[in-house]
This record gives structure tokens, sequence and C-alpha cells, in this order.
């Protein structure tokens, strides 16, 4: 999309979070893809929400302008850099703070640092799982939601969510989804949905009220010995949004970016 192309969220105050599951899925030897590794892959799926917002705010008044973009992680990395990184990917933009040099700033930084802190988790193989159920339960709302605004988290994930600090059940509820979970419950087969209805399986709702909050999650990648397993990730994952309260999310697969680009930008600018 141009940026200098009208959006229907120029006079909107956007302000965009993004969750990255820093755990071994990211692994190029563990789990390795000819086509493009994952982790290249939810890089260039940020640098397309970046360029999305970037195009908001060149589209957008600076007196009118009060809009973030920012990013996540839980269990936060022990890597200071990664750390470091991902404070110099904290934008807030207000009448009195907007220059056009911060505006193309946030391209700039967006195109190149994501990776690097992709980078660094690799080289350190220090993977201790993602604490996605968590982060919704205690950080989401005072993270991710400002008043008046447009609030959209992005949650970069393969569809699993598993931390060992954050595992607990609720008769079949549960706080964590593992392909090894979904072939003890059974949900591998053309019966799947009957049995998960019946039995009640799903996640634990982590809070409620969250209607406030749009969610795009992005990079779900099931596990291919299951041929239900997107479908039982995607069930998993929406009816704890519905749960929630979260009125608005879509849920992709690790898609080519190039593909992914008009989905993702769609979403932000729509």
């Amino acid at each position: 999309m141009d940026i200098a192309e009208k959006t229907n969220t120029d006079n909107q105050d956007i302000n965009i979070s993004f969750l990255l599951d820093l755990s071994d899925r990211i692994d190029p030897e563990k789990y390795p893809n000819p086509t493009m590794n994952y982790y290249e892959r939810d890089a260039a799926y940020i640098q397309s929400v970046s360029t999305a917002f970037y195009s908001h705010l060149r589209g957008k008044k600076v007196r009118l302008m009060n809009d973030k973009i920012q990013i996540f992680f839980d269990p936060e990395p022990l890597n200071q850099r990664i750390n470091k990184m991902s404070n110099n990917l904290k934008f807030s933009f207000t009448r009195k703070t907007t220059t056009l040099e911060k505006i193309e700033d946030v391209r700039k930084v967006y195109d190149s640092m994501p990776v690097e802190i992709y980078k660094l988790a690799i080289a350190d193989n220090k993977y201790v799982g993602s604490d996605t159920w968590k982060f919704f339960k205690t950080k989401v709302k005072d993270y991710c939601i400002e008043k008046d605004h447009r609030n959209i988290l992005v949650v970069l994930t393969d569809g699993y969510i598993y931390h060992k600090d954050t595992k607990f059940k609720d008769e079949n509820k549960s706080t964590y989804i593992t392909p090894q979970t979904i072939r003890a419950a059974g949900l591998n087969s053309n019966k799947w949905e009957d049995k998960f209805d019946e039995n009640n399986y799903g996640f634990i709702p982590a809070t409620e009220g969250l209607d406030n909050l749009e969610v795009l999650v992005l990079g779900i990648n099931p596990d291919n010995k299951n041929p239900y397993e997107e479908d039982v990730i995607r069930k998993y994952w929406s009816e704890w949004f519905d749960a929630m309260g979260i009125k608005k999310y879509e849920i992709k697969t690790a898609g080519l970016p190039a593909n992914m680009d008009k989905v993702i930008k769609d979403f932000i600018l729509n």
C-alpha cells in the first residue's frame, strides 16, 4: 500500500503491541523449513505490521497524533541485548513529540532490529517456553490497552502454549496446549470436534473484559502428523478469545510473508 493512500484508520489513535514467542519453535535446526525459516517469517510479519503503522502515521495530521507501537516477551529474555533492542522498538507519537525523522525511524528500526532479536535468541539457545497464557492474565490490560485507542495485539506463535511455571488444569480446560496433549486427548480423528465439545476441552480463560482489544495471531504451525491439528488449535484459540471478550481477531498460519503482507495490512488498516 502506498504510504500516501488514505485509510479507514487515518484519524484513529492506534496502539499496536507485539507478543513474541521466543521458544524453540524458532530454532532452524530443530524445526527446519527449506523455503524460509520460521524466525525469518516472524520478522517479515513484524515488518508488514510496522509498515502499516508507518502508513497510518504518514496519513495522519500531526496535531491529531497519539499513537504507539511496542514489543513484549513473556518470559522476558535473560539476554540484556535483546531487552535493550525491545526498548528501542517502543515508539510513542503525540502532537508534541512527533517529527518526520521519528516517523522514519519506525520503518528503519523495524526493518532491521526484529530479525536481530531472533538471531540472538537462537544463538543463546536458552529456550524457556512461551508464557502466553500468563501474559494475557497479568499483563495484557496494563501493557496493551490504552483508553480511547484502537488497541491491536499481534501474537507471533506456532499456536502451541507451554511454560513450566504456568501449567494448570481445571478438568479438561488448561493453560497450555502441545502436540502431545492434543494426542493424549484423542483430538486426532475425524470425530475430534465432537470429543472436544462433549468433554469441554480448551484454554482456561485468563481474564475477561477484553472487548477493547483486537488480536492478530500469526505463524500457526500445526504438527503435520495430525491432519486435524490446525482445526484443533484454531478452536482452542478462538474459544479462548471469545471467553475473554475479544470481538475482533484472526488466526493465521505461517504462510510466506509475500502472501501474508496484504492480509496483515488489511487487518491493521481497516
